[in-house]
């Protein structure tokens, strides 16, 4: 094939662009110029949570909002993490050697003087029809991504640092779609089951915004916790099961609604906590700290309403780089999460919960998440920003037993 047919094949079968194509021929467009493919191909990336525009009702002038309430107590941050997009844009799909790994994520265990920069780390994405299937080809081993290997899972937990798998994202929604309805029964044991194998918990990363198969999630979790039960000391790795919001309440609403009624309770609860996604791009203290308001408060306005998130049943989330490094991987004095560290660990319940502070932070996103992104590879590690506050934080590596309410 020549360069063209070359570039355009590889193009084809990316999942990427199968997400990209699907969403187009959905809005109507059913031919792509070769301009469009072009494009597209140079700029692969893998997300998690593009918040989406405000409501209608949320459009309408109003005064700014006081200051969200904070007591005087400061919880210390028991989660500090970040999701790792591996080299390949999430694809995971090569087996890599430790050595290998270790030369362009070292930051991540040794924060310069030996200790982690973070206590867990979440390997992003499997692909969740491919795990269904438990299928094998070119980039995956029954189900699971090849990259995503016990050699690299002990590489973190080896040095205390939690694993966990996270499924779809937003390029593989369509996936998830297709696998909850041909059978989500059979997909959460199949999960239950890498989780037993490796040693790793599962987050659940279903970014579908419109109308969401919850009947069919709701199976997954049941089949899940059918194989691994719900364990508030953590210490059974595998039994690990969180799963992503939005920002805040304004995306995924109708999972976020169900997420926080019935899995994310603090008198009975099936997931142990939430991540609050990021939004389209880093937001300003300001508008991260509103974000995550919006879960301790709710949605009581809505129809049917979202009720109150316990401040210790969520993370934060935060870009740890963008087109180029910025403040969360390179200098913590000037990061968001130096800015919003009192609120996240002050922040009072409202109506759900009963300690103050969030969990802590999740950050998106450790090696390669696209080509419009930096790398923290090296020389655009990030022990001056992550790694100097797990020290500024006293982070506990390996992570403690987490807070219940």
């Amino acid at each position: 094939m020549n360069l063209f047919y070359s570039l355009s094949f590889k193009l084809l079968t990316h999942p990427v662009y199968i997400h990209q194509q699907n969403f187009f021929m959905k809005a109507g467009k059913t031919i792509l110029s070769v301009i469009t493919l072009t494009a597209l191909f140079f700029s692969q990336s893998c997300q998690k949570g593009i918040k989406s525009a405000p409501l209608a009702e949320e459009l309408q002038s109003k005064p700014p909002p006081p200051p969200p309430p904070t007591g005087e107590t400061k919880t210390p941050i028991q989660i500090y993490g970040a999701w790792c997009a591996g080299d390949d844009f999430c694809i995971w799909g090569t087996e890599r050697t430790e050595q290998e790994f270790d030369s362009k994520n070292h930051w991540l265990i040794d924060r310069g003087d030996g200790r982690p920069s973070v206590n867990i780390v979440v390997l992003s994405f499997l692909h969740p029809l491919k795990l269904l299937n438990l299928t094998t080809d070119a980039t995956t081993l029954n189900g699971v991504p090849r990259g995503m290997t016990p050699t690299i899972i002990n590489y973190f937990k080896s040095r205390g640092v939690r694993v966990m798998l996270s499924i779809g994202g937003i390029t593989y929604t369509d996936f998830w779609n297709t696998a909850l309805s041909t059978n989500a029964t059979q997909l959460g044991l199949n999960a239950a089951a890498v989780a037993q194998q490796l040693g790793v918990g599962i987050e659940i990363d279903y970014e579908e915004n419109s109308n969401p198969n919850l009947t069919g999630l709701q199976a997954f979790i049941t089949a899940f916790r059918s194989q691994l039960p719900y364990d508030a000391t953590g210490n059974d790795h595998a039994a690990r099961l969180t799963i992503d919001l939005g920002a805040g309440d304004r995306w995924l609403i109708a999972i976020c609604r169900k997420a926080t009624a019935d899995w994310l309770n603090t008198t009975n609860p099936v997931l142990d906590y939430a991540n609050a996604m990021v939004p389209a791009r880093q937001p300003s203290a300001s508008g991260a700290i509103a974000n995550w308001q919006e879960h301790v408060d709710g949605k009581p306005q809505y129809a049917p309403p979202i009720p109150p998130l316990a401040p210790a049943k969520f993370t934060g989330g935060l870009y740890l780089v963008g087109s180029r490094p910025i403040a969360e991987c390179t200098s913590f004095s000037g990061s968001l999460q130096n800015s919003t560290s009192s609120f996240v660990q002050s922040v009072l319940p409202h109506g759900a919960g009963t300690t103050p502070g969030m969990l802590g932070y999740m950050f998106w996103a450790a090696e390669c998440p696209g080509t419009r992104s930096v790398c923290t590879t090296p020389p655009n590690s990030c022990e001056g920003g992550m790694g100097t506050g797990a020290s500024v934080f006293n982070i506990s590596i390996p992570m403690t037993q987490l807070r219940q309410n």
